[in-house]
Parts: C-alpha cells; structure tokens; sequence
C-alpha cells in the first residue's frame, strides 16, 4: 500500500537504469501503472552505490566547489 524506503533507495543509485525508477515517495502503484517499478537494484542492497556519478571526486566536494558548480557546468569524474 505504501512505498517503503528500500523501494524509493533504488532510486537514488548511481546506475541510470535504477535511477530513472522507484519515483514514488508515497503510493508505489504509480511506478507500477507506468512500468517504472524496480524490484531491487542489480547489485542488492548492500552493495547499491548511491550518489550522483559525477561527483565522485570527493575533492570537488569541499564548499568552494560547491558554490563554484552552478557557474562551472558539466564535471567529469576521474576515476
């Protein structure tokens, strides 16, 4: 009936297949009706990297970076 927080996690993945799933926050047939739904992700869920993967210099992390990105555009990750 509700979405629980395992069914949302999959959505914040790193993969952009799971990212672009699992929207719901609160009712979870939506992804259901729309085919969006993800049972779990490819890896599980312990092993479920989470993050955007373009910030994964954690350098580029600090508080001048942050500020610096609306004015920096697109950063490419080095790893």
């Amino acid at each position: 009936m509700l979405v629980t927080p395992d069914m949302h996690r999959v959505h914040h993945s790193v993969v952009i297949k799971e990212t672009n799933s699992n929207f719901g926050f609160n009712f979870p047939w939506w992804d259901r009706f729309l085919g969006t739904y993800r049972n779990k992700p490819a890896a599980g869920h312990d092993n479920m990297t989470i993050g955007l993967s373009q910030f994964c210099d954690e350098k580029k992390l600090t508080l001048p970076w942050l500020l610096a990105l609306p004015f920096i555009g697109n950063l490419e990750c080095t790893r």
